[in-house]
């Protein structure tokens, strides 16, 4: 008996001395463990690199019609043999929705949308999974092409802490479509704002992922100011001191009235001033890229803005048109050794002056998780 005690207080001795990850590596949280389990290991670079591709004309409308030989695709600068694929790829989607305390009145208008997400998005045969994200990762539906199902996922959705783990909700999506079959198209769409708040992953190395494993991210955002209009305003502080015992600006008689203009204190309902704050944010936020925004544009995804009623249903046609009028390159790289950032290029010849958009590049990793 003394020797199992013995063993069993080394092995935990042992465990405690595990060092910790290193940086860069993605710890397991939440669902992951599970997701982990079942995701194959990479053991050699990339080497088949999807590229969604949108041709606009002249009038900015989708340009249709385009024949395979007309794209043209250079990576780091290196034409590459693409192969075009004329019919559409079948759609794995992960739908990431917010659900922190913030967009609580929003989350009955995303619970509406559920039932479009299957006719509108994923087609015939796509399949989607539901995850919810505030300062929790959690599973609501995985994989089915279930509509019902995936309407269901949508609508039990509520609100929850304050927190906003968008990085970490990615990570969850990135690798829940990892171990789909490579043969499909592979979609993250974000319902939420732009920001993130807590996550234990960063940006940057999560893009990585996502890009070398040909994900693209979508955005439906849930405006801030949105948010804070719809929340309901917070309780007013009760402040136990009489009014003449409150220190106010020189010159100024301390009164019931003046208090409340100046602290904003019950009865002066001074609910602008957050809206404002978060104005102002959203500004200053041009200044450097918000997390959602990083994930659309390294990936060649697309953003929606939501600000009113039927703002969110407009925004999933959109969506829905864009994933049926792309057009889908992939090429294996013929600079496979050169390590680091690969820059893409496509360009299309024979339609005037054609606008193309899609992702910008990608990692070609000297070594693999």
């Amino acid at each position: 008996m003394r020797e199992l005690i013995v063993l069993a207080l080394a092995g935990g001795l042992v465990a405690a001395q595990q060092p910790k990850p290193k940086r860069g590596e993605r710890p397991q949280r939440d669902e992951l463990e599970r997701i982990e389990e079942t995701i194959p290991k990479f053991t050699a670079p990339v080497t088949n690199i999807l590229v969604p591709v949108k041709v606009f004309g002249a009038d900015k409308n989708f340009l249709t019609g385009v024949r395979g030989d007309q794209f043209h695709l250079f990576d780091n600068g290196k034409e590459q043999r693409i192969h075009v694929d004329e019919s559409l790829i079948p759609i794995s989607m992960v739908i990431a929705i917010q659900c922190n305390s913030e967009v609580d009145a929003i989350l009955p208008k995303v619970g509406r949308i559920g039932n479009m997400i299957a006719p509108l998005l994923l087609g015939d045969r796509g399949e989607a999974a539901v995850i919810a994200f505030d300062s929790r990762i959690r599973t609501m539906r995985d994989f089915t092409s279930d509509p019902d199902g995936i309407a269901e996922a949508v609508k039990r959705i509520h609100s929850g802490s304050l927190s906003s783990r968008l990085v970490d909700a990615v990570d969850t999506a990135e690798r829940m479509l990892r171990a789909r079959p490579a043969d499909r198209q592979k979609i993250v769409l974000l319902i939420g704002e732009t920001r993130d708040e807590g996550s234990v992953n960063r940006g940057p190395e999560t893009l990585d992922y996502v890009q070398a494993n040909n994900v693209t991210v979508y955005l439906v955002t849930m405006s801030r100011v949105l948010g804070k209009l719809t929340a309901p305003p917070p309780q007013p502080a009760v402040n136990p001191l009489p009014p003449a015992m409150t220190p106010m600006p020189s010159n100024v008689p301390a009164t019931p009235t003046t208090l409340m203009q100046t602290y904003g204190t019950d009865g002066a309902r001074a609910e602008f001033v957050p809206l404002l704050t978060e104005i102002f944010k959203d500004v200053k936020s041009l200044l450097r890229a918000p997390a959602a925004d990083m994930f659309t544009v390294g990936t060649g995804g697309s953003k929606f803005d939501f600000y009113r009623g039927k703002g969110l249903e407009e925004a999933i046609q959109q969506m829905g048109a864009e994933l049926h009028l792309q057009y889908m390159l992939s090429y294996s790289p013929n600079n496979q050794a050169e390590r680091g950032w690969h820059d893409i290029k496509v360009e299309v010849s024979g339609h005037g002056d054609a606008r193309v958009r899609t992702r910008p590049g990608y990692w070609m990793p000297s070594e693999v998780r």
